[in-house]
């Protein structure tokens, strides 16, 4: 254990380790309000438990700072097998995992410095590590602030979706990045005598995260341990749910809200997976008041009036001149007592002949058809899981692919909250095809701006966990969900509905060529519903005035490098007829003059147009650490190619010490596609 000198009112302590029943040790830092003698004087306790190695962050930057300045112990502890704490890493989420952190807010109620009261914090994978852990119903885990979270590791995470394999983002982002993160060794002033044995176990034990994922394509006992759709009665200590409407994880939420029996709150903004106060688009909050507030009363005990206001706090979108670039959402706070406020109803509008969406009744029976093209999706944007840009663009671009069905312009505003359903009957020639429905907001000048999508992989049409092709010509009624959001549609703008087969790059293309048919009619009703709420009144901006205030946040900015890289580009293969993918983004670290780390990690990824299982994707994530004792680099690469039944993966790591190589490692493995 270190303890750094006092600054603004916070004492930083380092390496905290922390014993497991085993004997293996966590490392975790401490930021504590300044006092006479901090080791005795306890205090409530805020724990953010990830693998993402906070000896890269600088002392006295991240949020734990800014609770200490509240008066709680802001804690972050490694991950075993990750950072600066001892053991072994193989996967993520493992009950391992969860069991650990358990014993570890054991441990801490029991310091002196600990009042005994210990709440959970953390976004993406700080949120999954919340709720898991909160299933355990550790003693002394008093409340949990999950933020950009999952209750289902198969249907809303990063590796799946609807039973399609999710396309750029585990090789280019998160997935392959963790092999080279695990691969990083720890720093010896910190680690001490053990630093040797500990950065050995993390070099020896490293294994790719992708290998389980691909191995297990089908729902089933592997995604349950890191879930708790299903039992969320295990969960006793209250929740308060932060998330973002342009974030990959806009569903779990409101499930959580609907089913948790503990207190409860939920709040979510416009916001893509960045922290509230920055992320975009905007507006952006102040959110750490508000999580401040929420632990003042359940770990402090304050009568505050936090658990008088309304539970349900959400941003309702509006019509924005769809730019990729644009850093606000135009909309309003509306607040509610419950998921489903008096006055809703089910809206449903009919697929009808001649492209039209319809409330009025079902037209006669007939069919639309569209060939499948598995690039179709370059305007959706990307799946937002720690990307910081990738907004959608105008849809017509996708939408000259798809088949279209759009409403008369309206003559009042409607609203919706929580989760539009598609009931679809469609046929395909293919034995394994993928449904994807795009609910867009089309303004007067014909502009087509998303609101949400769904996707169903046909083949789960009956079970995630069994598969089963379809057989061409035969009608399914498919039932596809669409992501959660709050929307106002404008007087004088159309809805439409848009249908195609593919979500390109944020899906895999399905391997087999194919022509599909929507069927519509009286007795194959295709049909959109809408969770409609009460419209509130509007003032002249056409939109109602926040029935909710907030601190502002910090002022958005749209992510860019240097000048000639270009961070994210769509680009075409005209001879070749294929689309590709490339993505850039550059991390500088620098902790005083001690430390300088570089991360870049690049993508490039095709698809054809002639062969949809013709898809490769490349990813590589490069690490330069520079210290006074020593230099590194930790490269990762990742190759993805896929052919009609097989996905052939390569992964090599190479690691250099001082200019010499250190450790090289690679993983080679083929998996059966399983109807994917």
């Amino acid at each position: 254990m270190i303890v750094f000198p006092t600054q603004d009112g916070v004492i930083f302590v380092k390496n905290v380790m922390v014993p497991m029943s085993d004997g293996t040790h966590l490392a975790m830092d401490l930021h504590v309000p300044e006092c006479a003698n901090w080791e005795t004087t306890p205090r409530p306790l805020l724990l953010e438990y990830i693998p993402y190695r906070k000896d890269d962050s600088a002392p006295y930057t991240p949020y734990q700072n800014d609770f200490a300045t509240h008066g709680y112990i802001g804690a972050r502890l490694d991950c075993r097998g990750t950072g600066s704490s001892e053991g072994v890493n193989t996967d993520e989420y493992t009950e391992q995992e969860q069991l650990d952190a358990v014993e570890a807010i054991d441990w801490i109620a029991g310091q002196p410095w600990s009042t005994g009261k210990i709440g959970m914090v953390g976004a993406s994978y700080g949120g999954f590590t919340c709720v898991q852990v909160a299933a355990h119903r550790p003693e002394h885990l008093t409340t949990i602030i999950p933020i950009y979270f999952t209750d289902d590791r198969y249907t809303d995470d990063c590796h799946y979706r609807g039973g399609a394999w999710r396309c750029y983002y585990d090789i280019g982002a998160y997935g392959i990045s963790m092999v080279g993160m695990n691969a990083m060794p720890p720093y010896p002033d910190y680690s001490g005598e053990r630093w040797a044995d500990v950065w050995e176990q993390h070099l020896e034990n490293n294994t790719p995260y992708i290998l389980e994922w691909l191995g297990h394509q089908t729902d089933g006992p592997y995604w349950r341990p890191g879930s708790i759709r299903g039992r969320y009665e295990d969960v006793k200590c209250s929740v308060f749910m932060i998330g973002g409407w342009r974030d990959g994880y806009p569903n779990p939420p409101l499930r959580c809200f609907e089913h948790l029996t503990a207190p409860r709150r939920m709040l979510i903004g416009p916001w893509n997976h960045s922290r509230p106060n920055v992320a975009v688009p905007g507006p952006r909050i102040d959110y750490i008041a508000e999580v401040v507030r929420w632990c003042d009363h359940w770990l402090k005990g304050e009568d505050n009036g936090v658990m008088d206001r309304p539970p349900i706090e959400v941003y309702v979108q509006s019509y924005d001149e769809p730019n990729a670039d644009r850093l606000e959402t135009s909309g309003y706070w509306r607040v509610e007592q419950e998921l489903v406020p008096e006055g809703s109803s089910e809206l449903s509008l009919s697929l009808m002949g001649g492209g039209r969406l319809s409330v009025d009744g079902v037209s006669g029976d007939g069919i639309d058809t569209y060939d499948y093209r598995p690039t179709v999706g370059i305007a959706g944007g990307l799946w937002s899981g720690g990307v910081p840009f990738g907004l959608p663009s105008d849809q017509r671009v996708d939408e000259i692919h798809s088949v279209n069905y759009t409403s008369d312009p309206l003559d009042d505003p409607i609203e919706i909250f929580g989760r539009p359903k598609l009931k679809l009957f469609a046929s395909s020639t293919a034995p394994v095809m993928c449904f994807v429905g795009r609910l867009c907001d089309v303004a007067p000048d014909g502009s087509s701006a998303l609101v949400c999508t769904g996707v169903l992989n046909a083949t789960r049409r009956d079970s995630l966990e069994h598969p089963e092709p379809m057989r061409e010509g035969e009608v399914y009624e498919l039932d596809i969900e669409l992501d959660a959001t709050a929307w106002r549609f404008r007087p004088g703008h159309r809805i439409r509905l848009s249908i195609c087969s593919a979500d390109f790059p944020n899906l895999w293309p399905t391997p087999y060529n194919g022509t599909n048919e929507i069927h519509r009619g009286c007795e194959r009703e295709s049909r959109l519903i809408f969770p409609a709420v009460p419209v509130r009144p509007a003032g002249e901006s056409e939109l109602p005035d926040d029935e909710i205030s907030f601190r502002d946040g910090e002022e958005g900015a749209v992510y860019e490098e240097g000048p000639g890289e270009p961070v994210w580009q769509i680009l075409t293969d005209v001879l070749g007829d294929r689309t590709g993918l490339e993505t850039l983004q550059k991390r500088p670290v620098k902790i005083g003059t001690d430390l300088e780390m570089t991360y870049e990690r690049n993508l490039e990824l095709w698809a054809s147009n002639r062969d949809p299982a013709d898809v490769v994707a490349l990813g590589k994530h490069l690490r330069h650490i520079v210290r006074r004792d020593f230099e590194a680099h930790v490269d990762t690469c990742c190759t993805l190619k896929s052919t009609v039944d097989a996905f052939h993966v390569t992964v090599d790591l190479d690691v250099t010490f001082n200019g010499l190589r250190h450790c090289q490692r690679r993983w080679v493995k083929t998996f059966r596609r399983e109807l994917l």
